[in-house]
């Protein structure tokens, strides 16, 4: 895999839809008004208001749009976001399968990072290790010499790309099995902190169960799912695949289905040939990255920044607002301070435990965790029956790999489906928190419950059951061992006849009764290999139920801290703003008649200079939700 120098092999992308704003500019004229309306806050003693305008700036500097490229083996994934950039970012090859996410995104010069996982101290650190780019298969590879290069996560390309620079970044997944494989845990938490996932399939073949079911998975975890089929110019019937593909679709919901060709997609950068790029497929996939993806994400970014810039210079002035009109009215003074003292009296009640929010907050997750301690333990359940029947269907020490593997599976699955579920039962609580917080508060915190990476780690594997297969010598021994009695008995019976105690009719007796003592002892053997298989599923099953349980708490309580956080912080901020309101009230009531008419003036300058920056911040262009683009 080699890697061109910027100046010569970086060849501009084959050109697609336009942006429709200027994300550049909106992103210029945003800063500015960030950092005086924290200038004003500092200058107003406000450093709370201060560092919430410090993380709106983060996420303005930072405004990262993850798109998360997932689906099984060897369907053309790595090759797709090559296509994409048109660069050779992701390593390709027959021989070769990611085994680590790659994210490529942009930067001025081309580079590679690699994430490793450092074990040596007392808390496991991630280090970011730069790498050749010519080398990075060797990292992020199923055939790489990862064992001799330590334990590694991911890895990171930056790539001087237009499509990139707008804050795109295409993460390359791993393969996975389908939704029930173990592997796919890791490729659902990422999709639990991605803005959009495009769902990959060769045109080989119409759509699988287990990818149907990934996709229910991923348009319940993220905002945005597409699907795309790749390898069109491989497989002539792709024409038909795909309308049976969009079939599937209808039935899951409403996903756009493009069909693509990477290899045309990268002939026509190589030629810059507008005609093969049509061809390709690739245009109605970039237009839908930049209108559906990175135009909602930036819509959506540019609403809570203004929202946040507004919210602040409306506390900031609500301070210089009370104390101008008590010294220009002061006759109305104790009619306003009455006002602020009831305002601050419901703010004093926002922050008590005893209040409508803290009260939802805290009998919601008291519900959610007994809510979902009921649903992991009913999955399991029905996994666990359906276990149980199997292994009274037959012998389960033959197939004992078989159902092991079988039951990884079907736990895997049951454990992502709950986690799935509890992410969104915790959106919807952060909801009704926020609307028993103050009516109209549309600002709720980044909660992300769904990350099923690691879940099943400390869950010990199913142990090994003995396949009961008996030799030879020890067929032999029960055969004997049964038919004893037989001859004896027999054997004596015919003796009054004058018979000698081995005779003909003993002897068959004897194998008679032998064949049967065979039978019940190999009848024995399976039932207590069956009742050992029971039991050790059993115990499985439990130690799931244990350590998923006790990690499904954890992240509901973390929920609750972090919602708490986060509107606490709101209300204390409210009630900071209505306290000094209510102090400067107070001080100007008790003012003399000197310097009034000087510190009106200047409350006057202060406050118009407030609303001039939230007029600026007003004509700020929101674009309204763009159409989806259709495939």
């Amino acid at each position: 895999m080699t890697h061109p120098a910027p100046g010569s092999g970086f060849a501009p992308t084959p050109p697609d839809s336009p942006d429709d704003l200027d994300e550049e500019a909106v992103t210029a004229a945003l800063l500015p008004l960030i950092d005086r309306t924290a200038g004003y806050s500092q200058a107003l003693g406000r450093p709370d208001l201060v560092t919430r305008l410090r993380q709106t700036k983060e996420r303005v500097l930072d405004p990262h749009i993850r798109v998360v490229v997932v689906g099984q083996f060897k369907q053309g994934k790595s090759k797709l976001v090559n296509a994409l950039v048109n660069a050779p970012a992701c390593p390709v090859d027959d021989d070769v399968a990611t085994s680590v996410p790659t994210s490529v995104g942009y930067a001025e010069t081309p580079s590679a990072v690699v994430l490793m996982r450092r074990d040596d101290g007392p808390d496991p650190e991630i280090e970011r290790v730069p790498v050749p780019l010519d080398d990075l298969a060797d990292y992020v590879s199923e055939s790489g010499e990862r064992e001799a290069r330590g334990d590694i996560v991911g890895a990171e390309v930056l790539l001087p790309r237009e499509i990139l620079k707008g804050g795109l970044r295409v993460i390359d997944s791993p393969g996975v099995g389908g939704l029930e494989s173990t592997r796919s845990l890791s490729t659902l938490a990422a999709l639990s902190t991605a803005h959009a996932v495009l769902l990959v399939s060769d045109a080989s073949q119409e759509y699988t169960e287990p990818e149907i079911q990934f996709l229910r998975h991923a348009m319940r975890m993220s905002p945005s799912v597409a699907a795309v089929l790749s390898k069109t110019d491989i497989y002539p019937s792709w024409r038909q695949i795909e309308n049976i593909d969009r079939s599937h679709l209808g039935d899951v919901g409403t996903v756009p289905l493009f069909a693509v060709s990477s290899d045309l997609r990268l002939l026509a950068a190589d030629q810059q040939d507008r005609t093969l790029n049509d061809e390709s497929g690739f245009p109605a996939l970039v237009a839908h990255l930049r209108r559906d993806v990175l135009g909602r994400a930036e819509t959506l970014r540019r609403r809570v920044v203004i929202h946040e810039l507004l919210s602040v210079t409306e506390q900031l002035g609500m301070a210089l607002r009370t104390e101008l009109a008590a010294l220009e009215h002061p006759e109305d003074t104790p009619r306003m301070i009455a006002r602020l003292e009831e305002a601050k009296s419901r703010a004093d009640e926002f922050r008590s435990r005893s209040s409508r929010w803290q009260v939802t907050l805290s009998d919601g997750i008291a519900d959610l965790m007994a809510d979902t301690e009921h649903d992991l333990r009913d999955r399991l359940r029905k996994v666990q029956r359906d276990a149980e029947a199997s292994i009274d269907e037959g012998d389960p020490g033959p197939i004992w790999d078989q159902i092991a593997q079988w039951l990884d599976v079907r736990v895997s699955a049951a454990v992502s489906e709950t986690f799935v579920w509890t992410d969104e039962r915790s959106q919807w609580l952060a909801e009704r928190v926020a609307d028993a917080f103050i009516t109209g508060e549309s600002s709720i915190p980044l909660i992300d419950v769904g990350r099923t990476e690691g879940l099943l780690d400390p869950v010990e594997e199913l142990a090994d059951l003995a396949e009961g297969r008996l030799s030879a010598a020890e067929k032999i021994y029960i055969g004997v061992r049964g038919s004893y009695g037989g001859v004896l008995m027999v054997g004596l019976a015919t003796s009054l006849i004058g018979l000698s105690l081995i005779n003909p009719l003993s002897l068959l007796a004897g194998v008679l009764v032998g064949r049967r003592a065979f039978r019940e002892d190999m009848t024995s053997r399976l039932t207590r290999r069956q009742m050992e298989a029971k039991s050790l599923v059993r115990k499985h099953i439990d130690e799931v139920v244990f350590q998923v349980g006790k990690q499904l708490k954890d992240r509901l309580r973390l929920v609750q801290r972090v919602s708490r956080d986060h509107f606490g912080t709101i209300a204390d901020e409210l009630h900071r703003s209505l306290s000094e309101s209510v102090l400067v009230a107070k001080q100007a009531a008790a003012s003399y008649t000197a310097g009034r008419d000087e510190r009106i003036a200047q409350l006057r300058l202060r406050l118009s200079r407030i609303e001039s920056l939230r007029a600026e911040i007003r004509e700020i262009p929101v674009p309204e939700d763009p159409e989806p683009v259709r495939a």
